[in-house]
């Protein structure tokens, strides 16, 4: 299979009709769910379809080593391009790799703009210029409402899509039907793009539902799901 065939056949197509088309520049999108049901998985995904197009990714991580998320995303590129008998398969990977910067920062030592600063940094004197930026692991529960204002004003500057994938640290937060979390409604109204994600015992899979698309409040099917053999999001 040639990479547009790979990309138009992709089950993101899907997932972005959900949306509202996508994300798009400027907005906020959240994957958010109880800890360990596959949010980073999710992102690297959508950052891997992202980069089969040709776009520039960075992952900013909040939980892990750079090296973990690197072989997330050898593991995914090999999942897709073995499932899909991908042509030029090692080719497209190089090429992708160009395409993508992975930093690793802890939010318990360093400010939300010291993180933005480092961002545009990159941006701007870097010369990477950046379409999608991916916050994994971001803690809101750590972060402030202004924080989050922050990062949505430097999403507009910049012109950059951001996700995010968010856990509770607390033990006391509740969940609702979607895998929402309670921690999340400070900062609803910031969000441009929510998604619920929440494992399905029957199905045996993660299902993923759009609780906020841009400016509608109504829960509805993406028409994907996580599926936890592969990590792949399918539909």
């Amino acid at each position: 299979m040639q990479v547009n065939e790979l990309i138009e056949n992709s089950p993101l197509r899907v997932f972005e009709n959900s949306i509202n088309g996508g994300l798009g520049r400027g907005n906020l999108g959240v994957l958010a769910s109880r800890h360990g049901v596959g949010k980073t998985a999710c992102l690297v995904h959508l950052a891997t379809d992202k980069l089969f197009q040709g776009e520039h990714v960075v992952h900013v991580s909040f939980n892990g080593n750079v090296e973990h998320v690197m072989n997330w995303y050898k593991e995914v590129f090999r999942e897709i391009s073995e499932y899909k008998s991908l042509d030029d398969a090692f080719e497209v990977y190089n090429a992708m790799r160009a395409n993508r910067v992975v930093m690793n920062f802890s939010q318990e030592n360093i400010s939300v703009d010291k993180i933005l600063q480092s961002l545009e940094t990159l941006i701007k004197q870097g010369s990477f210029s950046a379409d999608t930026i991916f916050f994994d692991g971001y803690k809101l529960t750590m972060a402030t409402e202004e924080d989050v204002r922050k990062i949505k004003e430097f999403a507009k500057a910049m012109n950059v899509e951001v996700w995010f994938s968010v856990s509770p640290i607390r033990p006391d937060v509740s969940f609702d039907e979607y895998g929402v979390p309670d921690s999340m409604k400070p900062y609803f109204n910031l969000v441009d793009v929510l998604i619920g994600l929440k494992y399905n015992d029957e199905k045996s899979k993660v299902i993923m539902t759009v609780v906020r698309d841009h400016d509608r409040n109504l829960p509805k099917p993406t028409g994907v799901a996580l599926n936890p053999k592969t990590m792949l999001i399918s539909e």
